[in-house]
Protein backbone atom coordinates (compact mmCIF):
# COMPACT_ATOMS: atom_id res chain seq x y z
CA UNK A 1 0.00 0.00 0.00
CA UNK A 2 1.19 3.54 -1.15
CA UNK A 3 0.90 6.55 0.32
CA UNK A 4 -1.13 9.43 -1.45
CA UNK A 5 2.19 11.25 -1.71
CA UNK A 6 4.08 8.60 -3.58
CA UNK A 7 1.65 8.99 -6.60
CA UNK A 8 4.27 10.06 -9.69
CA UNK A 9 3.22 12.59 -11.61
CA UNK A 10 2.04 10.62 -14.09
CA UNK A 11 -0.52 9.15 -11.79
CA UNK A 12 -1.62 11.93 -10.59
CA UNK A 13 -2.32 13.24 -13.98
CA UNK A 14 -4.12 10.25 -15.33
CA UNK A 15 -5.72 10.40 -11.83
CA UNK A 16 -7.09 14.25 -12.76
CA UNK A 17 -8.20 13.33 -16.18
CA UNK A 18 -10.28 10.12 -14.76
CA UNK A 19 -12.53 12.63 -12.31
CA UNK A 20 -13.14 15.10 -14.60
CA UNK A 21 -16.26 15.69 -16.21
CA UNK A 22 -16.42 16.42 -20.17
CA UNK A 23 -15.75 20.08 -20.82
CA UNK A 24 -18.64 21.82 -22.05
CA UNK A 25 -16.79 24.06 -24.63
CA UNK A 26 -20.12 26.55 -25.14
CA UNK A 27 -20.09 27.49 -21.26
CA UNK A 28 -16.41 27.82 -21.11
CA UNK A 29 -16.13 29.97 -23.79
CA UNK A 30 -19.16 32.38 -23.42
CA UNK A 31 -17.40 32.98 -19.87
CA UNK A 32 -13.90 33.94 -20.87
CA UNK A 33 -15.71 36.20 -23.85
CA UNK A 34 -17.59 37.68 -21.28
CA UNK A 35 -14.47 38.64 -19.07
CA UNK A 36 -12.69 40.01 -22.54
CA UNK A 37 -15.87 41.93 -23.43
CA UNK A 38 -16.17 43.30 -19.80
CA UNK A 39 -12.46 44.33 -20.00
CA UNK A 40 -12.44 45.90 -24.01
CA UNK A 41 -15.65 47.81 -22.82
CA UNK A 42 -14.07 49.28 -19.52
CA UNK A 43 -11.03 50.82 -21.91
CA UNK A 44 -13.74 52.78 -23.56
CA UNK A 45 -16.28 53.23 -21.67
CA UNK A 46 -14.75 55.69 -19.04
CA UNK A 47 -13.90 58.34 -21.64
CA UNK A 48 -17.76 59.08 -22.27
CA UNK A 49 -17.88 59.83 -18.55
CA UNK A 50 -14.72 62.33 -17.85
CA UNK A 51 -16.71 65.44 -18.21
CA UNK A 52 -19.37 64.28 -15.66
CA UNK A 53 -16.62 62.29 -13.45
CA UNK A 54 -14.64 65.59 -13.78
CA UNK A 55 -17.63 67.97 -11.93
CA UNK A 56 -18.89 65.09 -9.75
CA UNK A 57 -15.44 64.97 -7.73
CA UNK A 58 -14.11 68.35 -8.21
CA UNK A 59 -11.37 68.01 -10.15
CA UNK A 60 -9.27 69.23 -13.31
CA UNK A 61 -9.85 67.53 -16.67
CA UNK A 62 -6.02 66.72 -16.79
CA UNK A 63 -6.59 64.78 -13.49
CA UNK A 64 -9.66 63.26 -14.80
CA UNK A 65 -8.10 61.88 -17.77
CA UNK A 66 -6.06 60.42 -15.56
CA UNK A 67 -8.39 57.61 -14.88
CA UNK A 68 -7.63 56.89 -18.63
CA UNK A 69 -4.26 57.21 -18.47
CA UNK A 70 -3.61 54.98 -15.46
CA UNK A 71 -5.47 51.92 -16.57
CA UNK A 72 -3.44 51.99 -20.01
CA UNK A 73 -0.24 51.98 -17.80
CA UNK A 74 -1.68 49.14 -15.45
CA UNK A 75 -2.37 47.26 -18.49
CA UNK A 76 0.68 47.27 -20.38
CA UNK A 77 2.89 46.51 -17.28
CA UNK A 78 0.60 43.61 -15.93
CA UNK A 79 0.34 42.23 -19.04
CA UNK A 80 3.54 39.65 -19.20
CA UNK A 81 3.48 39.53 -15.74
CA UNK A 82 -0.10 37.82 -16.07
CA UNK A 83 1.22 35.91 -18.53
CA UNK A 84 4.08 34.19 -16.55
CA UNK A 85 1.42 33.54 -13.42
CA UNK A 86 -0.87 31.68 -16.02
CA UNK A 87 1.97 29.75 -17.11
CA UNK A 88 3.26 29.09 -13.37
CA UNK A 89 -0.03 29.03 -10.85
CA UNK A 90 -2.43 27.81 -14.15
CA UNK A 91 -5.07 29.70 -16.49
CA UNK A 92 -8.05 29.05 -14.34
CA UNK A 93 -6.75 30.49 -11.04
CA UNK A 94 -4.88 33.19 -12.27
CA UNK A 95 -8.55 33.46 -14.66
CA UNK A 96 -10.90 33.32 -12.00
CA UNK A 97 -7.93 35.70 -9.21
CA UNK A 98 -7.63 38.54 -11.70
CA UNK A 99 -12.17 38.65 -12.38
CA UNK A 100 -12.24 38.86 -8.89
CA UNK A 101 -9.81 41.81 -8.78
CA UNK A 102 -11.28 43.47 -11.42
CA UNK A 103 -14.43 43.26 -10.15
CA UNK A 104 -13.54 44.63 -6.75
CA UNK A 105 -11.29 47.42 -7.95
CA UNK A 106 -14.72 48.27 -9.98
CA UNK A 107 -16.76 48.27 -6.67
CA UNK A 108 -14.28 50.60 -5.08
CA UNK A 109 -13.85 52.85 -8.08
CA UNK A 110 -17.86 53.60 -8.02
CA UNK A 111 -17.56 54.14 -4.22
CA UNK A 112 -14.14 56.70 -4.62
CA UNK A 113 -15.00 60.63 -3.60
CA UNK A 114 -11.46 61.98 -4.34
CA UNK A 115 -9.95 61.66 -7.81
CA UNK A 116 -6.94 60.46 -6.35
CA UNK A 117 -8.26 57.37 -4.73
CA UNK A 118 -9.88 56.67 -8.05
CA UNK A 119 -6.66 57.28 -10.06
CA UNK A 120 -4.92 54.50 -8.00
CA UNK A 121 -8.10 51.98 -8.10
CA UNK A 122 -7.63 52.21 -11.88
CA UNK A 123 -4.46 51.07 -11.69
CA UNK A 124 -5.44 47.76 -9.49
CA UNK A 125 -8.56 47.20 -11.62
CA UNK A 126 -6.12 47.46 -14.83
CA UNK A 127 -3.66 44.89 -13.06
CA UNK A 128 -6.56 42.81 -12.65
CA UNK A 129 -8.12 42.97 -16.09
CA UNK A 130 -4.74 42.63 -17.71
CA UNK A 131 -4.85 38.47 -16.43
CA UNK A 132 -8.15 38.25 -18.75
CA UNK A 133 -6.72 37.69 -22.36
CA UNK A 134 -3.23 35.46 -21.05
CA UNK A 135 -5.39 33.07 -19.03
CA UNK A 136 -8.59 32.62 -21.49
CA UNK A 137 -6.09 32.11 -24.00
CA UNK A 138 -4.74 29.76 -22.11
CA UNK A 139 -7.74 28.23 -21.13
CA UNK A 140 -8.90 27.38 -24.74
CA UNK A 141 -5.75 26.17 -25.76
CA UNK A 142 -5.29 23.68 -23.15
CA UNK A 143 -9.25 22.07 -23.18
CA UNK A 144 -10.38 22.85 -27.01
CA UNK A 145 -8.70 20.05 -28.55
CA UNK A 146 -8.52 20.41 -32.26
CA UNK A 147 -11.34 23.56 -32.19
CA UNK A 148 -8.70 26.19 -30.51
CA UNK A 149 -7.81 27.67 -33.50
CA UNK A 150 -11.14 28.82 -34.69
CA UNK A 151 -12.03 29.65 -30.95
CA UNK A 152 -9.08 31.83 -30.00
CA UNK A 153 -9.28 33.54 -33.81
CA UNK A 154 -12.71 34.85 -32.68
CA UNK A 155 -11.40 36.72 -29.83
CA UNK A 156 -10.46 39.71 -32.30
CA UNK A 157 -14.12 40.29 -32.55
CA UNK A 158 -15.06 40.39 -28.69
CA UNK A 159 -13.12 43.62 -28.58
CA UNK A 160 -13.80 45.11 -31.69
CA UNK A 161 -17.46 44.73 -29.91
CA UNK A 162 -16.24 46.05 -26.42
CA UNK A 163 -14.62 49.53 -28.42
CA UNK A 164 -17.88 49.64 -29.90
CA UNK A 165 -20.66 49.65 -27.58
CA UNK A 166 -18.72 51.27 -24.62
CA UNK A 167 -18.81 54.48 -25.15
CA UNK A 168 -22.20 54.24 -26.27
CA UNK A 169 -22.85 52.31 -23.10
CA UNK A 170 -21.07 55.06 -21.30
CA UNK A 171 -23.05 57.78 -22.59
CA UNK A 172 -26.28 55.75 -21.44
CA UNK A 173 -24.92 56.04 -17.89
CA UNK A 174 -23.83 59.46 -17.62
CA UNK A 175 -27.50 60.83 -18.65
CA UNK A 176 -29.78 58.54 -16.83
CA UNK A 177 -27.53 57.66 -13.71
CA UNK A 178 -24.22 59.38 -12.78
CA UNK A 179 -20.78 58.60 -13.88
CA UNK A 180 -20.03 56.01 -11.03
CA UNK A 181 -22.59 53.09 -12.92
CA UNK A 182 -19.11 53.02 -15.71
CA UNK A 183 -17.78 51.46 -12.64
CA UNK A 184 -20.78 49.80 -10.73
CA UNK A 185 -21.85 47.90 -14.13
CA UNK A 186 -19.12 45.83 -13.61
CA UNK A 187 -19.89 44.17 -10.13
CA UNK A 188 -22.93 41.98 -10.89
CA UNK A 189 -21.38 40.60 -14.26
CA UNK A 190 -18.27 39.88 -12.65
CA UNK A 191 -19.51 38.28 -9.65
CA UNK A 192 -21.53 36.30 -12.68
CA UNK A 193 -18.63 34.87 -14.39
CA UNK A 194 -16.56 33.89 -11.16
CA UNK A 195 -19.67 31.78 -9.97
CA UNK A 196 -20.02 30.34 -13.65
CA UNK A 197 -16.48 29.82 -14.01
CA UNK A 198 -16.43 27.92 -10.63
CA UNK A 199 -18.54 25.28 -12.21
CA UNK A 200 -17.46 25.36 -15.56
CA UNK A 201 -13.81 26.05 -16.06
CA UNK A 202 -11.75 22.84 -15.68
CA UNK A 203 -9.81 22.84 -12.81
CA UNK A 204 -5.81 23.23 -14.05
CA UNK A 205 -4.34 20.12 -14.52
CA UNK A 206 -1.39 19.17 -12.01
CA UNK A 207 2.02 20.32 -13.06
CA UNK A 208 5.69 19.29 -12.10
CA UNK A 209 7.60 20.93 -9.63
CA UNK A 210 10.43 21.62 -12.46
CA UNK A 211 7.92 23.72 -14.56
CA UNK A 212 7.32 25.54 -10.60
CA UNK A 213 10.27 27.91 -11.68
CA UNK A 214 11.10 31.31 -10.04
CA UNK A 215 9.66 34.34 -10.96
CA UNK A 216 12.42 36.09 -11.96
CA UNK A 217 11.57 39.25 -10.14
CA UNK A 218 14.71 41.06 -11.53
CA UNK A 219 13.30 40.56 -15.33
CA UNK A 220 9.97 41.58 -14.05
CA UNK A 221 11.44 45.05 -12.44
CA UNK A 222 13.61 45.89 -15.58
CA UNK A 223 10.96 45.39 -18.15
CA UNK A 224 8.46 47.47 -15.77
CA UNK A 225 11.08 50.34 -15.96
CA UNK A 226 11.18 50.12 -19.69
CA UNK A 227 7.38 49.84 -20.44
CA UNK A 228 6.50 52.65 -17.89
CA UNK A 229 9.63 54.84 -18.89
CA UNK A 230 8.72 54.22 -22.77
CA UNK A 231 4.81 54.91 -22.10
CA UNK A 232 6.10 58.78 -19.92
CA UNK A 233 8.07 59.51 -22.68
CA UNK A 234 5.84 58.88 -25.45
CA UNK A 235 2.78 60.78 -23.59
CA UNK A 236 4.92 63.55 -22.97
CA UNK A 237 5.91 63.57 -26.81
CA UNK A 238 2.35 64.11 -27.38
CA UNK A 239 2.17 67.74 -25.23
CA UNK A 240 1.73 70.74 -26.90
CA UNK A 241 5.23 72.23 -27.02
CA UNK A 242 7.54 69.07 -25.98
CA UNK A 243 10.25 68.49 -28.47
CA UNK A 244 12.70 65.71 -28.38
CA UNK A 245 15.48 67.68 -26.72
CA UNK A 246 13.19 68.30 -23.47
CA UNK A 247 14.45 66.86 -20.40
CA UNK A 248 10.08 66.05 -20.56
CA UNK A 249 11.00 63.80 -22.71
CA UNK A 250 14.48 62.90 -23.39
CA UNK A 251 14.72 61.62 -19.53
CA UNK A 252 12.34 58.97 -19.60
CA UNK A 253 13.46 57.81 -23.16
CA UNK A 254 17.09 57.77 -21.75
CA UNK A 255 15.89 55.71 -18.44
CA UNK A 256 13.83 53.59 -21.25
CA UNK A 257 16.59 52.83 -23.70
CA UNK A 258 18.70 51.87 -20.73
CA UNK A 259 16.69 49.61 -18.91
CA UNK A 260 16.12 47.96 -22.18
CA UNK A 261 19.68 46.99 -22.83
CA UNK A 262 19.71 45.86 -19.28
CA UNK A 263 16.51 43.76 -19.99
CA UNK A 264 17.57 42.36 -22.92
CA UNK A 265 21.32 41.13 -21.01
CA UNK A 266 19.72 39.89 -17.99
CA UNK A 267 17.21 37.64 -20.02
CA UNK A 268 20.64 36.19 -22.30
CA UNK A 269 21.64 35.44 -19.06
CA UNK A 270 19.57 34.47 -16.64
CA UNK A 271 18.64 30.51 -16.67
CA UNK A 272 14.80 31.04 -15.99
CA UNK A 273 14.19 34.57 -17.88
CA UNK A 274 11.12 36.01 -16.94
CA UNK A 275 10.31 35.95 -20.67
CA UNK A 276 11.95 33.84 -23.15
CA UNK A 277 14.29 35.30 -25.61
CA UNK A 278 13.02 33.45 -28.07
CA UNK A 279 9.50 34.71 -27.47
CA UNK A 280 10.57 38.60 -28.34
CA UNK A 281 13.31 37.96 -31.31
CA UNK A 282 13.44 34.23 -31.69
CA UNK A 283 12.36 32.98 -35.63
CA UNK A 284 9.25 33.19 -36.41
CA UNK A 285 8.41 35.46 -33.06
CA UNK A 286 10.29 38.66 -34.36
CA UNK A 287 8.31 38.94 -37.26
CA UNK A 288 4.81 38.09 -36.13
CA UNK A 289 5.79 40.55 -32.97
CA UNK A 290 6.55 43.23 -35.38
CA UNK A 291 3.27 42.41 -37.42
CA UNK A 292 0.81 43.05 -34.59
CA UNK A 293 2.69 46.19 -33.64
CA UNK A 294 2.22 47.71 -36.80
CA UNK A 295 -1.04 46.49 -38.19
CA UNK A 296 -2.56 46.32 -34.70
CA UNK A 297 -1.11 49.06 -32.68
CA UNK A 298 -0.07 51.59 -35.25
CA UNK A 299 -3.38 51.26 -36.74
CA UNK A 300 -5.51 51.52 -33.58
CA UNK A 301 -3.92 54.11 -32.59
CA UNK A 302 -4.49 56.30 -36.15
CA UNK A 303 -8.32 54.81 -36.06
CA UNK A 304 -8.67 56.85 -32.56
CA UNK A 305 -8.16 60.07 -33.75
CA UNK A 306 -10.43 59.65 -36.93
CA UNK A 307 -13.14 61.91 -34.83
CA UNK A 308 -10.99 64.47 -34.05
CA UNK A 309 -10.24 64.39 -37.94
CA UNK A 310 -13.50 64.51 -38.68
CA UNK A 311 -14.09 67.81 -36.64
CA UNK A 312 -10.90 69.24 -37.06
CA UNK A 313 -10.91 69.17 -41.14
CA UNK A 314 -14.72 69.08 -42.18
CA UNK A 315 -16.53 70.45 -39.15
CA UNK A 316 -18.01 67.45 -38.44
CA UNK A 317 -20.23 67.18 -35.08
CA UNK A 318 -18.99 65.48 -32.29
CA UNK A 319 -21.82 63.21 -31.95
CA UNK A 320 -21.77 61.89 -36.10
CA UNK A 321 -17.81 62.01 -35.61
CA UNK A 322 -17.98 59.61 -32.35
CA UNK A 323 -19.83 57.14 -34.37
CA UNK A 324 -17.73 57.04 -37.47
CA UNK A 325 -15.56 54.35 -35.73
CA UNK A 326 -18.87 51.61 -35.40
CA UNK A 327 -18.33 51.22 -39.35
CA UNK A 328 -14.61 49.98 -38.50
CA UNK A 329 -15.76 47.97 -35.64
CA UNK A 330 -18.74 46.26 -37.19
CA UNK A 331 -16.63 45.26 -40.25
CA UNK A 332 -14.42 44.17 -37.78
CA UNK A 333 -16.68 42.09 -35.72
CA UNK A 334 -18.41 40.39 -39.46
CA UNK A 335 -14.64 39.59 -40.78
CA UNK A 336 -13.30 38.40 -37.57
CA UNK A 337 -15.62 35.37 -37.57
CA UNK A 338 -15.89 34.67 -40.95
CA UNK A 339 -11.60 34.83 -41.66
CA UNK A 340 -11.38 32.41 -38.44
CA UNK A 341 -14.32 29.68 -39.68
CA UNK A 342 -11.90 29.98 -43.19
CA UNK A 343 -8.48 30.03 -41.34
CA UNK A 344 -7.66 26.47 -41.97
CA UNK A 345 -8.45 26.37 -45.78
CA UNK A 346 -6.62 29.82 -46.32
CA UNK A 347 -2.98 29.57 -43.79
CA UNK A 348 -2.06 33.00 -42.86
CA UNK A 349 -0.47 34.60 -45.26
CA UNK A 350 -3.01 34.98 -48.03
CA UNK A 351 -5.42 36.78 -44.79
CA UNK A 352 -2.42 38.97 -43.84
CA UNK A 353 -1.77 39.94 -47.41
CA UNK A 354 -5.36 40.79 -48.07
CA UNK A 355 -6.31 42.56 -44.98
CA UNK A 356 -3.03 44.43 -44.85
CA UNK A 357 -3.84 45.81 -48.09
CA UNK A 358 -7.43 46.40 -47.34
CA UNK A 359 -6.11 48.49 -44.04
CA UNK A 360 -3.81 50.54 -46.49
CA UNK A 361 -5.68 51.70 -48.57
CA UNK A 362 -8.36 52.33 -45.93
CA UNK A 363 -5.59 55.02 -44.50
CA UNK A 364 -5.02 56.48 -47.43
CA UNK A 365 -8.60 57.15 -48.35
CA UNK A 366 -8.90 58.62 -44.86
CA UNK A 367 -6.22 61.56 -46.33
CA UNK A 368 -7.89 61.91 -49.75
CA UNK A 369 -10.70 64.33 -50.00
CA UNK A 370 -14.03 63.46 -51.14
CA UNK A 371 -14.80 62.41 -54.35
CA UNK A 372 -18.00 62.13 -56.58
CA UNK A 373 -20.02 64.47 -54.63
CA UNK A 374 -19.71 61.95 -51.38
CA UNK A 375 -20.26 63.71 -48.51
CA UNK A 376 -17.13 63.82 -45.97
CA UNK A 377 -19.64 62.01 -43.35
CA UNK A 378 -20.21 58.99 -45.95
CA UNK A 379 -16.21 59.19 -47.29
CA UNK A 380 -14.55 59.04 -43.76
CA UNK A 381 -17.10 56.18 -42.85
CA UNK A 382 -16.52 54.45 -46.10
CA UNK A 383 -12.70 54.44 -45.40
CA UNK A 384 -13.09 53.70 -41.54
CA UNK A 385 -14.79 50.33 -43.25
CA UNK A 386 -12.51 49.39 -45.19
CA UNK A 387 -9.77 49.29 -42.37
CA UNK A 388 -12.41 47.37 -40.26
CA UNK A 389 -12.42 44.87 -42.90
CA UNK A 390 -8.60 44.87 -42.80
CA UNK A 391 -8.36 44.75 -39.38
CA UNK A 392 -11.06 41.39 -39.15
CA UNK A 393 -9.08 39.45 -41.96
CA UNK A 394 -5.71 39.53 -40.08
CA UNK A 395 -7.25 38.94 -36.79
CA UNK A 396 -7.08 35.10 -36.33
CA UNK A 397 -4.21 34.42 -38.55
CA UNK A 398 -2.05 37.14 -37.08
CA UNK A 399 -3.09 35.48 -33.22
CA UNK A 400 -2.68 32.27 -34.58
CA UNK A 401 0.52 32.23 -36.09
CA UNK A 402 2.34 32.87 -33.03
CA UNK A 403 0.41 30.83 -30.89
CA UNK A 404 1.09 27.95 -33.41
CA UNK A 405 4.84 27.97 -32.15
CA UNK A 406 4.71 27.41 -28.54
CA UNK A 407 0.71 26.55 -27.79
CA UNK A 408 2.23 25.06 -24.14
CA UNK A 409 3.23 28.97 -23.39
CA UNK A 410 -0.03 30.21 -25.08
CA UNK A 411 -0.97 32.71 -21.65
CA UNK A 412 2.57 34.16 -22.40
CA UNK A 413 2.29 34.87 -26.22
CA UNK A 414 -1.05 36.42 -25.66
CA UNK A 415 0.17 38.91 -22.84
CA UNK A 416 2.93 39.71 -25.46
CA UNK A 417 1.07 39.73 -28.02
CA UNK A 418 -1.57 42.60 -26.36
CA UNK A 419 1.51 44.78 -25.10
CA UNK A 420 3.11 45.10 -28.67
CA UNK A 421 -0.34 45.80 -29.79
CA UNK A 422 -1.02 48.34 -27.13
CA UNK A 423 2.44 49.57 -26.94
CA UNK A 424 1.98 50.26 -31.19
CA UNK A 425 -1.21 51.86 -30.07
CA UNK A 426 0.33 54.43 -27.87
CA UNK A 427 3.71 55.46 -29.78
CA UNK A 428 1.32 56.21 -32.74
CA UNK A 429 -1.11 58.68 -30.95
CA UNK A 430 1.60 60.11 -29.34
CA UNK A 431 3.34 60.82 -32.29
CA UNK A 432 0.30 61.92 -33.95
CA UNK A 433 -0.80 64.15 -31.69
CA UNK A 434 2.51 66.07 -31.02
CA UNK A 435 2.62 66.67 -34.49
CA UNK A 436 -0.95 67.83 -34.99
CA UNK A 437 -0.01 69.82 -32.00
CA UNK A 438 2.18 71.95 -33.40
CA UNK A 439 0.59 72.48 -36.37
CA UNK A 440 -1.24 76.13 -37.90
CA UNK A 441 -3.69 73.68 -39.73
CA UNK A 442 -4.64 70.70 -37.79
CA UNK A 443 -7.04 69.17 -39.78
CA UNK A 444 -4.66 69.03 -42.98
CA UNK A 445 -1.91 67.75 -41.23
CA UNK A 446 -3.59 64.97 -39.41
CA UNK A 447 -4.44 64.09 -43.19
CA UNK A 448 -0.54 63.33 -43.72
CA UNK A 449 -0.43 61.72 -40.57
CA UNK A 450 -2.64 59.48 -42.91
CA UNK A 451 -1.14 58.94 -45.96
CA UNK A 452 2.39 58.09 -43.19
CA UNK A 453 0.44 55.42 -41.95
CA UNK A 454 -0.58 54.46 -45.65
CA UNK A 455 3.15 54.03 -46.72
CA UNK A 456 4.35 52.31 -43.12
CA UNK A 457 1.92 49.72 -43.76
CA UNK A 458 3.00 48.94 -47.45
CA UNK A 459 6.49 49.45 -46.39
CA UNK A 460 6.03 46.40 -43.85
CA UNK A 461 4.21 44.01 -46.12
CA UNK A 462 7.55 42.05 -47.27
CA UNK A 463 7.03 40.69 -43.27
CA UNK A 464 4.08 38.45 -44.11
CA UNK A 465 6.46 36.41 -46.21
CA UNK A 466 8.41 35.27 -43.06
CA UNK A 467 4.80 34.67 -41.03
CA UNK A 468 5.03 31.04 -40.30
CA UNK A 469 2.54 29.40 -42.72
CA UNK A 470 0.07 26.35 -41.46
CA UNK A 471 -3.35 25.04 -42.55
CA UNK A 472 -5.15 23.20 -40.87
CA UNK A 473 -5.76 22.42 -36.86
CA UNK A 474 -2.66 23.15 -34.91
Amino acid sequence: MHDESDARPADLMSRFSSETRPVRRAAVFTIVVLALLMLSVDSTIVATALHALQHGLNTSINWASWTITAYAFGVVLMLPVSGKLSERYGRRRVFLASVAAFTAASLLCGLSDNIYALIALRAVQAAGGAGFTPSATGIIVDHFGDARDRAVGLFGSVFSVGAMIGPIFGGLFVEYWNWRGVFFVNVPIGLAIIASGLHYIPRDRPRAEKVRQSMDTAGMALLGVVLLAGMLAANALGERGTHAWSPAFAAPLAVAIIALWAFFRHIGRETEPFIAPRFIHGPGFSTINLFNVLYGGVTNGVMALVPLYAIGRYGIGTLDSGTLLIAQGGAAIVLSIAAAMVLRLTGYRPPLYVGGSAMAVGALLLALPPAGGVSPYAWLAGAAFLIGVGSGIINPASRNAGLMLAPESSSTLAALRSMGRQIGTIIAVSIATAVIADSADPGDVQAWVYVAAAALLVAAMPLVARVPEHRGAW
